[in-house]
């Protein structure tokens, strides 16, 4: 049996587990989606795997809901960080958006040279990837980090992560990731829509752990391209292959 809602709840998950309920959620489910007492709701926090829970108490500030059968097993997504340089609002929203459900376990929103935000609004951003979660069927929410100079990141970067550095001075190449470093943790670079400067573009080239790789014969739009360099590298490296 199969929930028609699913919210994610910060707090434990388990046989029997009593779940209280946020003035919000409660207006959410109660309210709108006008649960009552027995009604089911799918709960998930991002570590206890997904589970059906029972509307126990009902109220307008708040409510309990009772854990019943474990659904689903928690599913980690691959150990895959997205970087990507802010845009417009809208379109922000949506490679978060698309970043969760397509896997990524980390999102980090950096500053390059040419990006024109330079300022986000880090919570909003978590909230659309717990939404993103909820509606996909995931049981994992990715950590949406604060903005981050590109620099610095690369000044700090972890021993043995690889980089996809996806260079739109490549388009029309055939550039394409090897498979042979599939059991290794990797990133994903995605630029600003200005493209990347000079300096930028030849340290990265430089790095390393870089591979450069080209997203086709078209230059795509920052968020079309989040979601092309996450399908190619799913398909070659990740849990799609």
């Amino acid at each position: 049996m199969s929930a028609k809602i699913r919210l994610y709840v910060e707090h434990p998950l388990g046989q029997g587990q009593s779940v209280p309920l946020t003035r919000e959620q409660a207006h959410y489910l109660f309210g709108v989606m006008r649960l009552v007492v027995g009604g089911q709701v799918a709960l998930f926090n991002g570590q206890d795997g997904e589970w059906l829970a029972e509307v126990a108490e009902a109220g307008k500030r708040g409510g309990i809901l009772t854990c019943v059968d474990q659904t689903k097993p928690l599913q980690l997504p691959p150990d895959l960080w997205l970087l990507f340089a802010p845009i417009k609002k809208a379109r922000t929203d949506f490679i978060v958006e698309k970043a969760a459900e397509m896997g990524a376990a980390r999102i980090m929103p950096v500053q390059t040279e040419f990006t024109n935000s330079e300022r986000i609004r880090q919570d909003r951003l978590q909230a659309h990837a717990v939404e993103a979660a909820e509606q996909c069927g995931g049981t994992y929410v990715p950590e949406v980090t604060d903005l981050q100079r590109l620099d610095r990141v690369l000044d700090s970067w972890p021993e043995g992560r690889q980089l996809m550095f996806c260079d739109e001075a490549e388009v029309g190449s055939v550039l394409r990731l090897a498979t042979n470093d599939k059991d290794q943790p990797w990133a994903i670079l995605i630029g600003p829509e200005g493209g990347f400067s000079d300096r930028e573009r030849a340290r990265l080239v430089a790095l390393p752990y870089a591979h450069v790789v080209s997203l086709g014969p078209r230059i795509l739009r920052a968020d079309t391209a989040a979601v092309a360099a996450m399908t190619m590298w799913q398909q070659a490296l990740g849990d799609w292959a």
